[in-house]
């Protein structure tokens, strides 16, 4: 729906306010924070640095030249093994280029190929594997599938399994099936992203085929796969169980002031037309290298200094952990020009998947609301590809508030972490153990629980090491919580001007550069581009076949042989550390530099009354139901028309709500006991699973809008003393010991006993 008139004023009035805060935020940013910062750490570095080297040199009694010749000696050995861990690293990458980087390369698991994309009746470069089970882990077959898809943003596939300690190690050691989404280097000729998505909705059936038994499976979807994920499960809800969505951008012009400097490109940058033009000159190919040498600029300090320094410095130990990360990010897998113009168009730029806009292809739009399976996002305040906000917010597009998602018999959990980076919520091995273990666990009870909002709470309890326990606990939320997380989201009328600009542009370029470009570009003129490429050249520059590296592997062999490792508190040795420290925080304050006059200079282009007016007809919002509209919604009348009907399953499952609606939180061991009984015990093991869930809907729909009948209906749907003294005993066996329920929880459940023994009997009902 687009905006009234009224809309458009109030947009042009608020921009008026926005302009000079953004701007404001921006250059405290660029003159103060990041300068003074800057300045605070170099500073900070050099005295520490400093410090260090005089207390060494006191310690050594002066002792230069030795110290000298022994650092000499040391440098000297490290950059000879540095060159041949740098020559392996260039073979590394001509030999997987070779290969075509084959999708299971960097998979630490033993795989069978199940279907190659290419077979099917729309080929395309996607492909499932089964994950074989490494020795001594036993798989039970009934269990859930566990279907892990990688992102395609320019990196090879197998980051989810990149470790042992990962997201498929979490699902093989608790015994589910495990199956990887992976993806070919080069895609198949006219591949599209709808293809892509009836590529892996096929796997999902065949999936479906090879575990009749079983739920249908949960599909994690990490990054690029996570929003690949949430339009899979948009387009066939009947196909997923759970999906979880790590650090997946869903609300692209999401994000905070003074950070989360990714969403301003597009707009300093003219928007699609340099994405559309990069494929057009690779022969209608996009280059991945283009997306991850994007990505290395965010971080040019860590990117282009510190890692290839860090490798120097621990070259005796590192070069495996090195080349295995390198393995992953420098294989560049190439998507075709028609599915990085949809992304860029639908997402990067657009914004049309949070808004509702977006259509798979023409006449198939993806709605977020038909996702009938519960869904899991996780997040963090340390990731600055994918900020929290684009993660969480849209939530708060898609319902009108939380009570449509308890309405529409919804499930949506969010996790935020406060730190960790984009690449290790996929990647870190401690996130593996606390965050995706925990996930894990709340995902064999998320339907036991109640439709709604919820933030998974993850809290430390005892043990170190491999052996801490963690509490879980689901706490009850609201959209208003979920905004709390990313920022007042004043500035984004500015990306809808953004949005607007660019597609005249792209259609610009599609009646005047691209049609001779297209004609004039041959495959082959576009594979030589990629093989320049410079992401490319430097990765190849060390290689076996540079005459200057012939008699690197002799030197390195020798060196080993003759190694002496200088001291640690060697003063040339920390003098190192401080030059590579200082340099690295300069290059760290001039990347603030820059992101800080990126958001100004974009500000200054769409920020200002005329270009939020530009943009106005590009900010379409989804039509959100009112609240109090909800109550007439043909579920809720449904339900309350049938307060009175039911029999134990019904009583019980009411009696539970109620309760929990007194708590703020559902703790997991609660939630397990309540999943144990709706699955184990009579009645509920005879009423098949998606009967369940709907049941479940039901009974919170009667407890939210019947009022005090929900409470008073009670004794019709347990009209004898057995099933009440069975509900009563069942749900404080659920709720656990009375010494720790809330007191408004101890209230309800003496209520609800007391309602029961006086209630009508079950002569009277009849």
């Amino acid at each position: 729906m687009s905006r009234t008139r009224t809309d458009n004023q109030e947009a042009i009035s608020q921009s008026l306010r926005l302009q000079p805060d953004a701007l404001r935020a921006a250059t405290q940013r660029l003159g103060l924070k990041a300068m003074q910062r800057g300045w605070a750490d170099t500073e900070r570095i050099q005295g520490e640095g400093l410090s260090l080297i005089k207390r060494s040199w006191e310690d050594k009694g002066g002792s230069l030249v030795t110290d000298w010749h022994e650092y000499v000696t040391d440098a000297v050995q490290r950059g000879i093994l540095t060159l041949d861990a740098l020559r392996q690293w260039s073979d590394m990458n001509i030999q997987s280029q070779d290969r075509g980087a084959p999708p299971e390369h960097v998979l630490k698991y033993d795989f069978e190929i199940i279907l190659e994309g290419k077979d099917l009746p729309e080929p395309c470069n996607y492909v499932l594997l089964r994950i074989v089970p490494p020795e001594g882990v036993v798989i039970r077959e009934w269990k859930r599938p566990y279907v892990i898809i990688d992102p395609r943003a320019g990196h090879g596939p197998g980051i989810g399994g990149f470790k042992h300690d990962s997201q498929v190690g979490v699902a093989l050691a608790d015994g589910h099936p495990v199956y990887f989404v992976t993806f070919r280097q080069m895609p198949q000729p006219g591949q599209t992203l709808a293809r892509v998505t009836r590529a892996e909705a096929a796997f999902l059936r065949h999936i479906a085929n090879t575990h009749p038994d079983s739920p249908a499976p949960i599909v994690v979807g990490n990054c690029q796969g996570g929003w690949g994920t949430a339009i899979l499960a948009a387009t066939n809800p009947d196909l997923t169980g759970p999906i979880v969505l790590n650090g997946a951008p869903m609300s692209y012009w999401s994000g905070k002031l003074g950070q989360d400097p990714m969403r301003y490109s597009a707009g300093v940058q003219g928007g699609t037309w340099l994405a559309q033009m990069a494929s057009d000159l690779g022969g209608g190919i996009f280059d991945g290298a283009n997306l991850v040498g994007n990505f290395e600029k965010l971080n040019p300090g860590r990117n282009y200094l510190r890692k290839y320094y860090d490798l120097y410095a621990s070259v005796d130990d590192d070069v495996e952990k090195f080349l295995e990360f390198e393995k992953w990010w420098g294989a560049f897998y190439c998507m075709t020009g028609d599915e990085i113009r949809w992304i860029v168009e639908n997402l990067f730029v657009g914004n049309k998947l949070g808004n509702n806009t977006a259509q798979l292809e023409p006449g198939l739009p993806i709605d977020l609301k038909a996702i009938r399976a519960p869904i899991i996002c996780f997040a963090s305040h340390g990731d600055n590809i994918t900020p929290v906000g684009q993660a969480l917010n849209w939530i708060i597009d898609t319902y009108g508030d939380e009570h449509e998602i308890e309405v529409l018999g919804q499930r949506i959990l969010y996790l935020v972490h406060e730190d960790v980076g984009h690449l290790g919520i996929f990647v870190s091995g401690k996130i593996a153990k606390r965050e995706h273990t925990e996930m894990a666990s709340a995902l064999k009870t998320i339907e036991a629980l109640a439709p709604g909002l919820y933030e998974i709470l993850i809290e430390d309890v005892q043990g170190e090491g491999n052996a801490k326990e963690f509490a879980l606990s689901f706490a009850r939320r609201s959209l208003v919580d979920v905004a709390s997380h990313s920022g007042q989201r004043r500035e984004e009328p500015a990306f809808a001007a953004v949005a607007r600009y660019s597609e005249a542009i792209a259609e610009s370029y599609d009646t005047t550069m691209g049609p001779l470009l297209q004609a004039t570009v041959t495959e082959q003129m576009g594979e030589l581009a990629r093989d320049m490429h410079p992401m490319r050249q430097r990765r190849r520059s060390f290689s076996s076949a540079n005459p200057a590296m012939a008699t690197i592997p002799t030197q390195a062999d020798t060196t080993r042989r003759n190694r002496k490792k200088v001291s640690a508190d060697n003063p040339f040795l920390l003098a190192e550390q401080l030059i590579i420290d200082m340099a690295e925080t300069n290059l760290n304050v001039m990347t603030a530099w820059r992101e800080a006059t990126q958001e100004i200079a974009f500000f200054t282009l769409w920020g200002t009354p005329m270009a939020i007016n530009y943009g106005t007809p590009r900010d379409i919002h989804r039509t959100l139901q009112r609240p109090e509209d909800l109550v007439s919604l043909p579920g809720v009348q449904n339900a309350l028309a049938r307060i009175n009907e039911g029999g134990f399953a019904e009583g019980l499952l009411r009696i539970l709500i109620l309760l929990a609606n007194t708590r703020k939180d559902v703790r997991q061991d609660r939630l397990e006991r309540s999943a144990r009984i709706l699955s184990e015990t009579h009645p509920f093991d005879e009423i098949p699973s998606d009967d369940r869930v709907r049941m479940i809907q039901e009974q919170t729909l009667v407890v939210e809008y019947g009022g005090d009948a929900a409470l008073e209906s009670l004794p019709h749907l347990l009209s004898n003393a057995e099933n009440r003294c069975r509900a009563i005993s069942t749900a404080r066996y659920i709720i656990g010991d009375k010494s720790e329920m809330t007191a408004e929880t101890r209230q309800m459940i003496d209520h609800i006993e007391t309602l029961l023994t006086r209630g009508p009997s079950a002569t009277a009902a009849q």
